[in-house]
């Protein structure tokens, strides 16, 4: 999969630009706080329909407009993909593949495949569950639609539960949502360990290749469902309590991912290099198994790349990701070093972005 041409309007600081890519190798370059993340994240919308950090789409629109416009064209083994999208101030946005409105947004979800590396990922170490949680479902749900369907379905359930707890709900209500958690929490658990399983080994490989050291990581898999408990059970029985708490305190969605290094949590150990050789190592195994499990490339976004690590952590990763299982590659950085340590190194098509207060320009040309 890549991105042929892309058009923006309105969208954070970018006010209006259409800019053709390179297949291979795409390279920004420019001051923080010039427009070169925003860039990454309406690549990110076109795949997922909402931005990288979860910002509510209001919050996306150009200062004083009324709407932000996004397309893109894309090119894969299926042919051509035109994807447009608008996102309104109090309305509903509209998401259309060839022209043709979707009736789900979700059933956009994985047309796109992409994995972006950002510093917003210290989230997933610093954050909570719900960080760690949406990570993993975010890339299940790029490949498996059985996953996406029963991960709806029970947050479905689980909201209408919650309610039930304030409001003194019958008790064949509760039995009816119950038995819903219970299903779909049983779907959703298998389905995760499964891929805590393949995902290690592949994690812990590229973790090496870029740390070279004798540290060991580890990404363990925590859930109340371990040794084929009963979620079931545990609902019927903390129904009372959880009606004195008023929320659900037993399932799926209280599931954990602990990040390890030497069997320590790396949020409590790590040093700022092995925390981000963390991150990246987690999103290049991201990249390993989307490619694995999809007919498409994903695209590859790498914004902000080699802050807080050495040099020689900085050539293993430029080594890697200038291999050729990596497709189209986006890179953003505020100075030219690294970038043109890349492109030293590649041996295919590039382009070269700078980008200055929202507005973009292929730097071997000319000025917008």
């Amino acid at each position: 999969m890549i991105i042929e041409r892309l058009s923006v309007l309105n969208f954070k600081n970018i006010e209006e630009t259409e800019l053709n890519f390179s297949p291979k190798m795409n390279c920004l370059f420019g001051d923080n706080g010039m427009g070169k993340t925003n860039l990454l994240d309406a690549l990110y919308y076109l795949s997922f329909t909402k931005n990288y950090t979860n910002l509510h789409d209001s919050m996306l629109i150009f200062h004083n407009r009324e709407f932000a416009v996004l397309q893109g064209v894309y090119l894969s083994e299926q042919g051509k993909q035109e994807i447009y999208c608008a996102i309104r101030q109090g309305k509903k946005k509209i998401l259309k593949c060839n022209k043709k409105e979707y009736e789900r947004l979700s059933e956009h979800i994985g047309l796109i495949p992409l994995v972006m590396i950002s510093p917003a990922d210290s989230e997933l170490i610093r954050g909570g569950s719900d960080e760690r949680r949406k990570f993993i479902d975010m890339l299940i749900c790029q490949y498996d639609r059985e996953y996406m369907h029963a991960l709806m379905q029970y947050n479905k359930a689980l909201l209408q539960r919650n309610a039930l707890l304030k409001t003194e709900g019958a008790d064949e209500i509760f039995d009816l949502w119950e038995e819903r958690m219970d299903q779909m929490a049983r779907v959703i658990y298998v389905k995760r360990k499964a891929l805590i399983d393949t995902f290690l080994p592949v994690f812990q490989t590229y973790y090496h290749e870029i740390a070279n050291e004798s540290e060991q990581v580890a990404l363990k898999y925590e859930s109340q469902l371990h040794n084929n408990a009963s979620l079931l059970t545990m609902l019927t029985a903390r129904r009372e309590r959880d009606k004195i708490l008023g929320y659900t305190s037993a399932g799926i969605h209280k599931d954990d991912f602990a990040f390890l290094l030497d069997d320590y949590l790396i949020r409590k150990i790590g040093s700022q290099g092995q925390n981000k050789t963390y991150l990246i190592a987690l999103k290049l195994a991201q990249f390993r198994l989307l490619t694995q499990k999809n007919t498409s490339t994903p695209l590859l976004l790498l914004d902000d790349l080699f802050d807080k690590l050495d040099a020689i952590r900085v050539e293993r990763i430029v080594r890697l990701v200038t291999q050729d299982e990596f497709g189209q590659i986006f890179i953003t950085d505020t100075n030219r070093q690294y970038l043109d340590a890349i492109l030293a190194k590649m041996q295919s098509d590039y382009r070269l972005f700078q980008v200055e207060n929202g507005q973009i320009w292929n730097a071997n040309t000319s000025n917008p």
